[in-house]
């Protein structure tokens, strides 16, 4: 891929998330948890994962996008929250395809990002609130998480087969 092509896929990439991100603030969710969400946006981060070589790369996509996404209506506590557990979902998500990538699947590397962006959420409401009793709200997070990114998993396991056509995908 040339550097020019590059640089509008990574993008496109995140002006993908940032609209599912806006679209997804403003859907209703009453049966959720509160503070839980679908995480549309990780869509474009599990893509990302799988399409672009370089993990840097992916993590620049995340970043931008959480910095993006909080001034597009945010506060610096959602960008603390929204940024630590964007940095553990990609850590855990990373470390699971490269170590475990002929066992676990797209939908399971997406499930355990989803789970690990909870535990970095209240890693950092611990440290606002000074209190670890925030932790008990894990096994709810937990399993809207399981739910949430085995969905973004399939999502993104019909979607890569067509991305990967894009002829530019095939100059990589």
């Amino acid at each position: 891929m040339k550097k020019t092509e590059r640089l509008i896929y990574k993008a496109l990439l995140v002006a993908g998330a940032l609209v599912l991100h806006l679209m997804e603030r403003n859907l209703p969710v009453p049966f959720m948890t509160p503070g839980a969400r679908l995480g549309l946006a990780n869509l474009v981060t599990v893509l990302a994962l799988y399409t672009l070589t370089k993990k840097r790369e992916v993590f620049e996509i995340i970043g931008v996008r959480v910095l993006l996404s909080s001034l597009f209506g945010g506060s610096m506590t959602g960008f603390l929250y929204g940024g630590m557990g964007a940095v553990f979902s990609f850590l855990i998500m990373v470390g699971i395809k490269e170590s475990l990538k002929e066992k676990v699947s797209i939908i399971g590397v997406s499930a355990a990002g989803a789970v690990f962006h909870h535990i970095g959420q209240l890693l950092v409401a611990t440290v606002i609130l000074q209190n670890s009793g925030v932790f008990l709200y894990l096994p709810i997070l937990s399993v809207t998480g399981i739910l949430t990114g085995v969905f973004i998993g399939l999502t993104a396991n019909y979607t890569l087969p067509y991305i990967k056509r894009l002829p530019y995908m095939k100059r990589l």
